[in-house]
């Protein structure tokens, strides 16, 4: 069928999509018949059919429906196939933003972690893609630990075959992939030496994944699904402040058999779209909570294992699903009251309920960690990021109740508001929405804190033990970590061989903090013993205990703003 003919049936599809209640469901129906026979020329239309087949599958209207949009999703293979057996051009499904369709694979240079994750769940899935690889001079640092007499090649020699060497080492019976893992892993190296030493070589690695593994199938299984009859949720509905200050749904902690099921899933939903969070990567299988916030939305809060935690911040990400479809995630880094939020919902499903979602997650940080101002750094609102552009991403926090902390943004966004009031069909100009996204934005819901972070980044601490390093240790990180140690255990009363090896780290990077407070030795005794018990916390089974003493210490608060807050 012509290209302009699939594309009206599309356009139809796409309107029906977003339409709930009123007796439209067989409209629906016949036109998702349609274009479910048709035979698609262009990887393009594909992709577009894909995407609206996704939304549908999250926002369905009926069982019926439901069931039609499954069924065809499960012929993507088929006509990904179809396409590559006519020479199509399938280059746009090589993009981040659509790339895991069934039917295709990824290829990238995914971290060590990941790659062996990869390695232990799909292994027949997964292979090195030379005809990727760029940089051959990067091997020389690493691979004659593996192969003898390689040096004699690689150290004086043009062109040299590695993948030859490689396949000639690794004999026969093993693929090329787990060799060189198994080698790693032999290596007298730390965990973290080991993923920095790989991460340099910058392998490619092409990913197949099955279907289930692949946007187009996977899907969690769920005892009732939410059938859309009433309109969607839109964002002039939802009164942030009124949703942070109802009363939350409940957590429930999984098992870490289950815990481990749901990173894997996370793990696949990143990799298949060319991503990678933090969160997801390291998390702890022991500390995976399940929350159902309400109209088939289900959240799974994540928190990390003490030793890969970060220095000051608490750390907890979230993958969202929407009737067992994973939609999107959220990333929260917290210190005292404040939280940085990051949140993505996947670009199919951005028709959907995005602020009431975006309102019932903060809602779970708002109570479960006791955070009460959320921060948006400025490229979540379109700062270097043209997706934030395109998708308006400033006006949408900034409706929601956001406020940019820079005066001079906020003075150019209340102009830009008095625009718009004025002239109902002004639009902000792209350029402007640049200038706008230049800066942090934030939501404060307890009035008496209103601008105390205006000027905070945790950035700036570093920035500040960094020059401390310069200035009096010749910029020996080990000497000023073991002088700061010590220094700042005799100040709080207590002795280095009373922290255990999980507590030594947590010690050491608050340390070099502290140590840049001159007042510490002045803190009162009650005050000094409840910053021991925030350090011990910091490795302790739980962050959202740390976050709880935290916000319990106004001395520490004050003394962290103040230093994060300095003009560099």
């Amino acid at each position: 069928m012509p290209a302009k003919t699939i594309n009206r049936l599309l356009d139809q599809l796409d309107e029906l999509k977003r339409e709930f209640g009123g007796g439209q469901e067989q409209r629906i129906e016949s036109s998702l018949s349609r274009v479910a026979r048709q035979k698609f020329n262009n990887a393009e239309s594909l992709i577009r059919f894909h995407e609206i087949l996704l939304f549908i599958r999250a926002y369905p209207q009926t069982a019926k429906i439901l069931h039609q949009a499954e069924k065809t999703l499960a012929s993507f293979g088929d006509r990904v196939k179809l396409l590559r057996d006519t020479d199509a051009d399938l280059s746009p499904l090589d993009n981040p933003e659509m790339s895991g369709i069934a039917g295709t694979s990824v290829t990238d240079t995914f971290t060590y972690n990941i790659v062996r994750w990869l390695w232990k769940l799909h292994p027949a899935q997964i292979a090195f893609a030379w005809d990727w690889f760029e940089d051959e001079n990067r091997l020389v640092a690493t691979w004659p630990r593996f192969m003898p007499l390689l040096e004699e090649d690689a150290f004086v020699e043009a062109n040299v075959p590695y993948v030859e060497w490689l396949r000639a080492a690794k004999g026969r019976g093993i693929r090329e992939l787990a060799w060189l893992l198994q080698r790693f892993e032999a290596l007298p190296l730390t965990d973290k030496e080991k993923v920095e030493l790989y991460d340099s070589s910058k392998l490619y690695v092409r990913w197949t994944p099955s279907y289930k593994a692949t946007r187009t199938g996977m899907k969690l299984p769920v005892r009732e699904v939410y059938y859309h009859q009433q309109p969607l949720i839109q964002r002039r509905d939802i009164s942030l402040r009124d949703e942070l200050e109802s009363l939350p749904p409940s957590l429930k902690r999984l098992s870490a058999r289950k815990g481990q099921a749901i990173l894997d899933l996370t793990r696949e939903t990143s990799t298949v779209r060319y991503r990678e969070l933090y969160g997801f990567t390291h998390g702890d299988v022991k500390r995976v909570f399940q929350v159902s916030i309400g109209r088939g939305v289900d959240l799974f809060v994540i928190g990390l294992p003490s030793g890969l935690r970060l220095p000051l911040r608490a750390y907890h990400a979230a993958m969202i699903f929407k009737n067992g479809v994973p939609v999107g995630y959220f990333e929260g880094l917290s210190l005292f009251e404040r939280m940085e939020s990051g949140f993505n919902l996947y670009y199919s499903f951005r028709d959907g309920e995005t602020a009431w979602i975006y309102a019932r997650t903060l809602n779970i940080f708002r109570h479960s960690l006791g955070v009460t101002a959320f921060s948006l750094d400025p490229y979540q609102i379109g700062y270097e990021n043209e997706e934030g552009i395109e998708s308006g991403a400033f006006w949408f926090y900034r409706k929601l109740g956001f406020r940019p902390t820079r005066t001079g943004l906020h003075e150019l966004t209340l102009a830009e508001e008095r625009k718009m009031s004025g002239r109902r069909a002004y639009r902000t100009p792209k350029a402007l929405l640049r200038r706008l996204a230049a800066g942090p934005m934030i939501f404060e819901l307890e009035n008496s804190t209103v601008g105390n972070w205006d000027r905070f980044t945790v950035r700036g601490i570093g920035l500040a033990v960094q020059r401390r390093m310069a200035g009096r240790f010749g910029g020996d990180a080990q000497k000023m970590r073991a002088a700061s140690v010590e220094k700042v255990a005799r100040t709080l009363g207590v002795g280095v061989r009373e922290w255990s090896e999980v507590e030594l780290p947590a010690l050491s990077d608050f340390a070099v903090m502290l140590d840049l407070i001159s007042d510490l030795n002045r803190w009162s005794d009650s005050e000094k013993q409840a910053m021991v018990r925030i350090i011990r916390a910091k490795a302790g089974a739980d962050e959202a205990r740390y976050l709880q003493l935290m916000q319990g210490h106004r001395r520490l608060r004050a003394a962290m703003i103040k230093l994060g807050s300095q003009v560099n």
